[in-house]
């Protein structure tokens, strides 16, 4: 694999790792009164360009998430590390392509709020009829909930077998204490991950399968994080699972830092 490639790779690692814990971050002051606010990906866009600097942060990112997004079709439709094409194969390489087609969705989106060729938030109340029928439109909310049940348990028997740090070069991390951490970061990311996923799917299930729900009852990230924040002990909850994203960021920069690729 050509150096270009695993820069390529390295930007968009970096980049979903500054997604994710600026995600948890926020999260976690919001359940604990303290700031902060509820947020999906496409709300943390929003959230950095009103900061200082905000449209070059965002530029920046957006690069970084197009990265990420080529990376992962590169990974699904060149298979440079050789997945193969068995079942099992064929089913990462689609999954490493839709979430490449998502991630370079998201950059570009980035770049052009950034430049103000789009607005994340309309102004304008829509109105418009539904372009699909109730059960077209059904049956496309079902498949989608099932795709990211799917997701949520993947994130769960990654954690049961351990076995997301294959991936790194686990030998030219010296420290053991610095192992650990990877070990540990990955571990709480991938099952708050694994939760709010969890919970989407839900979101997209129970909409699908209830006839007479409107799509604008489909909800995302943040209505994942009142869910949690809505039950018992839900401050806990939601502060536990904030945390837990902020650890998925930072095995992200782990990845960037520590990850092998096969040649």
């Amino acid at each position: 694999m050509n150096d270009t490639i695993k820069k390529i790779a390295l930007s968009g690692y970096i980049s979903k790792g500054i997604v994710f814990s600026i995600t948890g971050i926020l999260a976690f002051l919001s359940a604990f009164n303290m700031g902060g606010r509820k947020a999906g990906k496409i709300s943390i866009i929003s959230y950095l360009e009103q900061q200082t600097l905000g449209s070059v942060i965002v530029v920046l990112l957006g690069v970084g998430l197009i990265c990420y997004g080529i990376w992962r079709l590169i990974q699904g439709v060149n298979d440079p590390e050789g997945i193969g094409t068995d079942f099992k194969g064929l089913v990462k390489r689609i999954s490493f392509s839709i979430s490449g087609i998502i991630y370079f969705s998201l950059g570009l989106i980035a770049i052009a709020e950034a430049f103000g060729l789009f607005s994340i938030y309309s102004t304008g109340n829509n109105s418009k009829e539904p372009l699909l029928n109730t059960s077209t439109r059904s049956l496309i909310f079902i498949i989608i909930g099932g795709a990211l049940a799917i997701k949520a348990i993947y994130q769960f028997v990654k954690i049961y077998k351990g076995n997301f740090i294959n991936n790194f070069d686990i030998q030219s991390v010296t420290s053991l204490n610095t192992r650990k951490y990877i070990k540990r970061m990955g571990y709480a990311g991938l099952l708050s991950r694994g939760i709010v996923t969890s919970i989407i799917s839900y979101f997209f299930l129970s909409t699908g399968i209830d006839l007479n729900a409107s799509s604008k009852q489909v909800k995302g990230t943040a209505e994942a994080f009142s869910f949690i924040q809505d039950q018992a002990y839900g401050k806990y909850l939601l502060g536990f699972v904030a945390a837990g994203l902020v650890c998925y960021g930072l095995f992200m920069f782990s990845t960037a830092a520590y990850r092998k690729y096969n040649d």
